[in-house]
C-alpha cells in the first residue's frame, strides 16, 4: 500500500508520521486530505508481493499512486519525495518522474506525512473489513503485523489466502503441511 499526495492550499494542520497520530487524529486528518487534496492510492495484492518481493512490490505501490494522482491531477509533478531511503527510479520500469529520497521523510516532509495518513488508514480499514472473516488472527487491532496474537494464530489456525506466503511465519506455518501432504 501507498499513496501520493499533492498538497492543497493552506495545507491540513497536524499533519506528522502516521504511526505518530493517534487512529482518531489520522482518521480525521485523512478525511480533510481527501477533501481538500489530490492523492493516488497504489495497492499491491499479496499474490503479486510473493510473486516480485516485498520490495519490488513497494516500488510497484508507489508507483501506481503516482500514476494515480497524475490521473487525479491531469500532469505530471515536477518532483516526488519519498519516504525511505530510495526511490523506485531504475528499478520500476513504469517510474517515470524525477524523485528525492527521504529518510523519516514521513515526519519531516508534510506530503510525505499526509501520504502516510492515507496510507495508513486506508490500509487499517481493509484489514478491518478482513478481520471480520478471520477474526482469529486480530486485523482489527495489529493491521496485520506480525504481533505475538497474531503469530500464536498463524500456528494455531495456518495461513489465510490474504498471508503473504514469503512471510517468514507463514512459510514456516506451511512447510510441515505440504511435507505431510507429499
Amino acid at each position: 500500500m501507498a499513496a501520493a499526495v499533492l498538497l492543497c492550499k493552506p495545507r491540513p494542520s497536524g499533519l506528522d508520521d502516521s504511526k505518530k497520530l493517534p487512529r482518531e487524529v489520522r482518521e480525521a486528518l485523512e478525511a480533510r486530505i481527501r477533501r481538500r487534496c489530490a492523492f493516488g492510492i497504489g495497492v499491491v495484492e499479496v499474490e503479486l508481493i510473493d510473486r516480485l518481493n516485498i520490495f519490488h512490490a513497494t516500488m510497484l505501490a508507489m508507483t501506481l499512486a503516482v500514476t494515480r494522482l497524475c490521473e487525479a491531477i491531469g500532469c505530471d509533478p515536477h518532483r516526488v519525495l519519498v519516504d525511505g531511503n530510495l526511490t523506485p527510479a531504475r528499478r520500476q520500469p513504469d517510474w517515470r518522474w524525477p524523485a528525492r529520497p527521504i529518510v523519516g521523510g514521513d515526519a519531516s516532509e508534510p506530503c510525505i506525512s499526509a501520504a502516510s495518513i492515507l496510507a495508513k488508514t486506508h490500509r487499517d480499514r481493509i484489514m478491518r473489513e478482513h478481520a471480520r472473516a478471520h477474526p482469529h488472527y486480530g486485523w482489527h487491532t495489529n493491521a496485520g503485523y506480525g504481533t505475538p496474537e497474531h503469530l500464536a494464530a498463524l500456528r494455531t489456525h495456518g495461513p489465510t489466502p490474504l498471508h503473504r506466503r514469503s512471510f517468514a511465519p507463514v512459510a514456516q506455518a506451511v512447510l510441515p503441511l505440504e511435507i505431510r501432504a507429499t
